[in-house]
């Protein structure tokens, strides 16, 4: 008889908002997956007083579905979730995790979000970064406009340095929706442009930089993998809507 896994080796995971699993467990998403039973925690801390029953979301970078399980809770059977993730076996897996946990609400897009329509490698793109020894790719790339959102209050962006792109391929959605955007800072030569390129679309922008380690975590684990790790992250909010955030740095 097989002795039974412990639940840190198990292929599937009980985390924060459902079952979950991940391809080749040793990025910091699926680690931390495993290991706390959620990803970035506090991102969804400060996202979880802006989302509403029957609201429209759009991820850019699936993460295996690590923030899309909360989205599509959040949102309700009334609400939609598109998440957009362009490499293969993370789009495989993220269709996965969500089919597992029944999301009905949520569409998944095998593309990369950007300015044109083409097929190109992904190492190529901005922020279309290889770690741990991946493979490069050809992806198909589009636009948001292109997906034609009937609506879409929260534009929540994981891959770093695809924000200006993304922008530009996204200019009619933003006009017409408006909605609050929430993306992870490049490096430090192109923050200022990404800063401004929001600003100009009549946004104001706070910096967010929540810890990767949650001490509240699903798991109850004390041990902190990612000391002192935090993400550099952007919210911004159009003018118009008058958003105050009190408590965080406006850039």
């Amino acid at each position: 008889m097989n002795a039974q896994k412990k639940p840190s080796e198990s292929r599937l995971w009980t985390t924060r908002y459902g079952m979950m699993a991940a391809i080749a467990p040793n990025g910091p998403v699926s680690r931390s997956l495993q290991r706390y039973g959620e990803w970035a925690e506090q991102e969804l801390n400060l996202l979880s007083g802006l989302i509403e029953d029957g609201q429209s979301v759009l991820e850019f970078g699936g993460e295996y579905g690590a923030h899309t399980l909360w989205f599509a809770q959040a949102v309700g059977e009334k609400g939609t979730v598109h998440v957009a993730e362009p490499r293969r076996l993370p789009f495989q897996q993220l269709c996965a995790n969500v089919a597992i946990n029944q999301l009905t609400n949520v569409y998944t897009h095998s593309r990369w979000l950007g300015r044109s329509d083409a097929h190109v490698p992904f190492s190529s793109l901005p922020g279309g970064r290889l770690h741990n020894g991946e493979q490069d790719e050809t992806v198909v790339t589009t636009t948001v406009d292109s997906l034609e959102l009937e609506g879409l209050h929260l534009l929540k962006i994981n891959l770093p340095g695809s924000l200006i792109d993304l922008l530009q391929g996204a200019a009619e959605t933003i006009r017409k929706h408006r909605p609050i955007i929430y993306y992870r800072l490049s490096d430090i030569e192109h923050v200022e442009a990404e800063v401004q390129a929001i600003k100009e679309l009549g946004y104001r922008c706070w910096s967010h930089t929540p810890y990767l380690y949650n001490a509240d975590n699903h798991a109850g684990e004390s041990a902190n993998i990612f000391p002192g790790c935090v993400q550099q992250n952007v919210i911004a909010s159009p003018v118009e809507n008058r958003f105050e955030l009190e408590q965080r740095y406006e850039l």
